[in-house]
């Protein structure tokens, strides 16, 4: 057990570390050991930050981790897995702050590290919409729909239905694979589909849907798929569509939104 002036002297050391450079050349274990001493001011906290990283592999991990779980860390109370917990979502808030009112095409690399950063972890899929206007700045994001992504339970008219409450003029997706892999299933692609069809009706544009994966993602648009779809809509349109058959597609997209 360090003496209290040994305890203060190494978390002086770990401060002024960080204030003058940041987290370069920080192990994992120290920035958790920092994080922890935010709730404990007299206790070494070293300890603790090992075994967090023992048990949850990664800084990502402990981050990531219910606040029951990291307080099953002998050591780690309730206000330690506060702590750490607001920091993650603080970090969240910070990158969603930056992507707001800025034009898409200056802030892609803001938008894929604020969509990676809060769907990366996650262990259910979450479908999230960024709304966009005429100027193609963001207006604002939010989580639409929870559970598998699929046809059944991705509503177009709800979609349609926000984007018109924030006066949206196009739209961004996203929704995460908790598998890792992004690669898009039959399901995610006729969900996109229904969605740029829907969205082509009522004139808000689909500039992309992205998946996110374990340190890739897929973009429909990057792949061309976006662009394939609304030239398949623009086709029907062409070729002419029977009054019954808009109906009953405009029903099965919008279940009678008018």
């Amino acid at each position: 057990m360090p003496s209290n002036d040994s305890l203060q002297g190494h978390r002086k050391r770990l401060r002024e570390k960080f204030i003058k450079s940041g987290l370069k050349g920080f192990h994992d274990y120290e920035i958790i050991e920092l994080l922890l001493t935010l709730g404990s001011s007299r206790k070494d906290c070293k300890q603790q930050a090992k075994e967090a990283i023992k048990r949850f592999k990664t800084l990502r991990g402990i981050l990531e981790a219910p606040p029951e779980e990291l307080q099953e860390i002998d050591g780690i109370g309730p206000h330690s897995a506060f702590g750490i917990k607001l920091v993650q979502e603080v970090a969240r808030e910070f990158l969603k702050e930056k992507i707001i009112d800025k034009p898409v095409y200056k802030s892609s690399q803001e938008i894929f590290d604020y969509l990676y950063h809060s769907m990366r972890d996650l262990n259910k899929e979450v479908f999230k919409v960024i709304y966009l206007n005429t100027q193609n700045q963001i207006i604002d994001t939010a989580d639409l729909f929870e559970g598998t992504i699929n046809s059944g339970s991705i509503s177009p008219r709800e979609v349609i239905k926000s984007a018109l409450k924030y006066n949206a003029a196009s739209l961004i997706f996203a929704h995460n694979h908790p598998s890792g892999n992004p690669e898009p299933s039959p399901s995610d692609k006729e969900v996109t589909k229904d969605l740029v069809y829907a969205g082509s009706i009522m004139r808000i544009r689909v500039l992309d849907h992205i998946i996110i994966g374990n340190n890739r993602y897929f973009s429909f648009a990057g792949e061309g798929l976006i662009e394939e779809y609304e030239d398949d809509f623009l086709n029907l349109k062409i070729k002419g569509v029977s009054e019954a058959k808009r109906k009953l597609y405009r029903a099965k997209l919008f279940g009678g939104l008018t």
